[in-house]
């Protein structure tokens, strides 16, 4: 399996976000992806550099005024306020009657869902590192047909057409799965992070080529709240193609590979040509921010399931926070799909 992963990722400090109204040192850090990226290494799995493939992939899925506010945002904030502090809004407008404003207040609010995407010195750099990881992914895809993994960090699947949110920036797996949509007629997105990728299923919420399928923590009593119910469908063109199965908070194997199986047989009926997976391993038991309980032997499980579908893969980091075996269980996921 072709490793994709680029050392610009680590530019971004995670630093700090709001959990239940308290500023609490973020999971999200440097650290996370290394010891990935170690046990990949001492398992013999040859790492690939990330391509740049410029600012093309991304614009594919996002606005251009909010990239630009990204690629921005840090520099113009410096040079209007005294200091080189991270970036948090105090404001979030949505609505009918809001209107986006110029100033670099404004702007961090209308382009920021949450207090968990500080902006620091370093964010873009490492965001745009990420997508070019998962572009490179998806091309390695379509040339060979076999999987390939991008170790992305920051993550992406929270992160909307315009904003960021819960520690993302960029939408790496939308981005892969944009790319793949130009060559194949039918894509699905499988997202098995324990919460909701809710800018995933923004971004192809009215599409009909891209299937969506989420599993995840019950929204109504978990992050990000408002979105992954199964009600939530789809709408014009893309009615039928989105899917959601949350299971109950707390959840161990049995209900999360139940949701699991509900999310394949979605997949399967869709009859896609190639798979882009949210590989989050933060329902794991020992995760110290997922607040589930799926063992090793569950993630095994769910690997054997997904290879299992046999479709051209990319394969997406999305959550997964510091502990000691986090980089054996992502290596381990990964060896059901080594060819």
């Amino acid at each position: 399996m072709r490793i994709i992963w680029s050392p610009v990722q680590l530019d971004h400090d995670g630093g700090s976000f709001v959990e239940r109204g308290r500023f609490v040192r973020s999971p999200e850090i440097p650290a996370r992806p290394a010891a990935i990226l170690k046990s990949l290494q001492s398992r013999g799995h040859p790492v690939q550099a990330a391509k740049d493939f410029g600012r093309a992939p991304i614009l594919a899925v996002h606005d251009a005024d909010y990239v630009d506010f990204l690629v921005q945002a840090h520099a113009k904030w410096t040079s209007t306020f005294d200091g080189d502090q991270p970036l948090f809004p105090n404001v979030h407008p949505r609505g009918p009657d809001a209107l986006k404003p110029s100033g670099p207040v404004g702007l961090l609010g209308w382009h920021t869902g949450d207090m968990a995407c500080e902006i620091n010195e370093g964010t873009w750099r490492a965001a745009n590192a990420a997508a070019q990881t998962a572009a490179t992914a998806a091309e390695c895809v379509m040339a060979t047909g076999e999987a390939a993994y991008a170790l992305c960090r920051p993550p992406g699947h929270h992160a909307g057409r315009d904003r960021a949110m819960g520690f993302c920036y960029l939408n790496n797996a939308a981005i892969a799965a944009q790319m793949l949509s130009e060559r194949y007629d039918r894509v699905a997105i499988l997202d098995i992070d324990v919460h909701h990728g809710n800018g995933t299923q923004e971004i192809f919420y009215d599409r009909g080529d891209v299937f969506f399928a989420s599993i995840h923590g019950d929204p109504s009593e978990f992050y990000p709240y408002f979105w992954g119910y199964p009600q939530q469908t789809g709408s014009g063109e893309g009615v039928g193609k989105t899917l959601n199965v949350a299971f109950p908070f707390g959840s161990a194997d049995g209900p999360y590979l139940d949701a699991l199986d509900k999310a394949i047989e979605g997949v399967g009926i869709f009859a896609p040509q190639a798979l882009v997976l949210s590989l989050g391993t933060d329902a794991f038991v020992d995760d110290p921010h997922g607040m589930h309980n799926v063992s090793a032997a569950g993630f095994e499980a769910a690997a054997k399931r997904i290879a299992g579908l046999n479709l051209p893969t990319v394969i997406i980091q999305e959550g997964g926070y510091p502990f000691p075996g986090l980089g054996d269980l992502v290596s381990d996921f990964l060896g059901f799909f080594a060819a």
